[in-house]
This record gives C-alpha cells, structure tokens and sequence, in this order.
C-alpha cells in the first residue's frame, strides 16, 4: 500500500516518500505544497523523513502501488513517472506564466541592454564591426598613466 499526495495526488509507495515529495516539493516553492504542510504540521521541517512520514500519511489516501523490492538492492532512486509529475506540476497555474509586472521589467531590461550595446558599439566607433582604437591601445594608455615609472 503507497499513498497519494493530499496536494496534487502524486503516488508514493511509503509514508517516507509521502514525506520527501511533500517537502521537497514545498523546498521548491510549490506555494500549495508548503501551505499544507504548514497547516497540518506546523513544524514539518523539524521532523525526519519517518517522522514527517507518520504524520502526513494521516491525511493521505492510501492506495494500491506495484510491489517494491524493499531487498538490500532497494534503489531510492527516481519513482517511474517522476518526469511526468514534473511536467504535469510545471503546466500548472503560476509556474511559467509571468505576471504583468515581471513582463514589464524584463522588456525594460531587454531595452537598456540593446541601448547599452549601441552606446558602447557607437563610443568605439564600432558600428560596422571594427574598431578605431586598436586592440589593447587603451588599456596600455590606463596601465602607463597609473604606472609610477615616467618612462613607461
């Protein structure tokens, strides 16, 4: 018997992986997640996986999973599905979307990086991709003027 997420409903096969997806998916501000986590064990980040574990699975389902080889080659590796948890988690609302503000500061940094780039591009005189200066020139104009060798 495994359980399924309270939040999203993801499978897990023991109370201990009910425990680390909950947490770590909460660590990985999934806002619905942590919220429940909150609410229902208000100390959840002070708990060990087993303990956390006795406690969420009160507020799980149990439901039938695959028999799991619990042998000494027991892998804790990635569960079968976990890519398509993620993907399913990351269509989710407030995932890839962008508020209205976010959108309105990466255009304004897009905007200053182009100007940048025509400022620097049009004080080197390098609008057609060469440069008037010649390579190091100034920065062996700046090394000579902060040396305090006269003859160097």
């Amino acid at each position: 018997m495994g359980y399924a997420c309270p939040v999203c409903g993801s499978e897990q096969a023991d109370a201990v992986h009910l425990a680390n997806h909950l947490a770590v998916t909460a660590s990985l501000g999934r806002e619905d997640h942590l919220e429940w986590l909150d609410e229902h064990v208000p100390n959840w980040d002070e708990q060990t996986p087993e303990e956390l574990g006795e406690l969420v699975s009160e507020h799980a389902s149990e439901i039938d999973t695959p028999d799991f080889d619990e042998g000494p080659a027991h892998d804790h590796g990635r569960p079968a599905g976990l890519e398509d948890d993620l993907a399913r988690q990351t269509r989710q609302p407030g995932r890839s979307d962008l508020s209205a503000g976010a959108e309105g500061v990466l255009e304004e940094a897009r905007e200053l990086t182009q100007q940048m780039y025509a400022d620097a591009d049009s004080e080197d005189g390098d609008v057609d991709g060469t440069s008037s200066d010649p390579a190091g020139a100034r920065d062996a104009e700046a090394a000579a003027d902060e040396s305090p060798n006269e003859n160097a």
